[in-house]
């Protein structure tokens, strides 16, 4: 009897244990300060070639469930201050509204779910949101660097 008990408060108090974040580790590069930014290399851009691109992002798992994601992100750059911003996609395949003027994605149209702020070079930071499942894009916003190909596609799935 007694062990009967004891395994149905054991299976009682496991049902309450909160699933853990998902973990994403995620790279900020650039090939250096010194080298020229091809632009045109933005999210959606018909014909871009992101071979050309001297910036990236990536991100380690590309995909994960919804729920609770922390983003563990380091600037590997070693001369250039970068940024990470979760924008989720409402429409995927539609460009994200752009300030021309301001060679900057509007992070207030375009569905901001979070950041990690300017990072110095070799920095880190950590980043932990509630996603919901669909297709989002972490992306530089630092003027310049989002045309310039520094952006990459993810997934959250149900």
């Amino acid at each position: 009897m007694a062990l009967g008990l004891a395994a149905a408060m054991l299976m009682a108090s496991s049902a309450g244990v909160a699933r853990t974040a998902e973990l994403v580790q995620v790279s900020l590069s650039d090939k250096g300060a010194s080298t020229e930014m091809p632009m045109g290399l933005a999210y959606t851009t018909p014909g871009r070639d992101l071979s050309k691109a001297t910036m990236g992002i990536k991100a380690s798992p590309g995909a994960v469930k919804a729920g609770e994601v922390t983003f563990k992100v380091k600037n590997d750059s070693k001369d250039t201050v970068h940024e990470m911003i979760v924008m989720y996609l409402a429409d995927p395949g539609k460009p994200l509204p752009y300030v021309e003027a301001e060679n900057r994605v509007d992070e207030d149209k375009a569905g901001d779910k979070g950041e990690v702020s300017e990072l110095d070079p070799g920095k880190s930071g950590t980043l932990t949101v509630d996603l919901k499942a669909g297709k989002y894009l972490l992306i530089c916003n630092v003027p310049g660097h989002f045309g310039a190909g520094m952006w990459t596609e993810f997934t959250v799935g149900p």
